[in-house]
């Protein structure tokens, strides 16, 4: 009990919220899980060359690191793949955490790169997630993704049916998601969408176009639902 409560007391003055352990957590998994924060610590401190206690996975892979602002308390869990190859690069606000196996690619291809990712603070994004940032990302503060939840910002071109559609090229408008906003898992979210703030979208939804605040929406397409007012 004592030691949930001093655990409980430090993660909330780290993270500046408050944080309560759940008192029936066993102490040897709360011990292996500090061991493994703690190297996941160092591993931050030395791939950002920095004390914003960033938490890296031995297993997630990073790539173009000059190009990623960090704000304090990014967790990255493992198998993840982060690459930062593009025009704007990536920022991460305030405790960030990003689940196990997701993937970030701000540049479909060498010939033309993309925009990149902006995440604000306190957003959480599920396992399995796909961000594809060629046309450009924003996330809003307090915002938070299901599992297997994937992004496209660009689509290929195909009006010439003489040309390969491999071959014609992409266009761009990118994506643009507010704040206080619950992702539902296996969401995918297509270019030239912008979601309003405080949004609710069901599992499984197909969402192109732009969505008025504090709207709830779902299917495939997806439509609005109800607004949560």
């Amino acid at each position: 009990m004592i030691l949930h409560q001093g655990i409980s007391k430090a993660i909330s003055s780290i993270k500046g919220e408050d944080f309560i352990l759940d008192n029936r957590i066993p102490i040897g998994y709360l011990f292996s899980t500090i061991f493994f924060r703690v190297f996941r610590g160092i591993r931050g401190a030395v791939i950002f060359k920095s004390f914003k206690r960033v938490f890296v996975s031995s297993s997630s892979k990073i790539k173009c690191v000059s190009k990623i602002q960090i704000g304090y308390n990014l967790s990255i869990d493992r198998n993840c793949s982060i690459d930062a190859l593009s025009i704007e690069g990536i920022v991460f606000g305030d405790n960030v955490s990003i689940g196990k196996y997701t993937c970030i690619e701000c540049s479909g291809t060498l010939k033309d790169l993309g925009k990149g990712l902006i995440i604000g603070n306190n957003v959480g994004l599920g396992t399995h997630g796909f961000f594809g940032c060629a046309g450009g990302i924003e996330i809003g503060d307090n915002t938070i993704f299901g599992n297997y939840v994937s992004l496209h910002s660009e689509n290929h071109n195909y009006a010439d049916t003489h040309i390969p559609i491999r071959l014609q090229g992409v266009n761009r408008k990118g994506i643009k998601i507010g704040k206080d906003c619950w992702i539902g898992s296996k969401t995918t979210i297509l270019d030239g969408t912008e979601i309003g703030d405080g949004c609710i979208v069901a599992a499984g939804a197909v969402v192109r176009g732009k969505i008025e605040s504090y709207s709830i929406i779902g299917g495939v397409p997806a439509k609005t639902i109800k607004k949560r007012s």
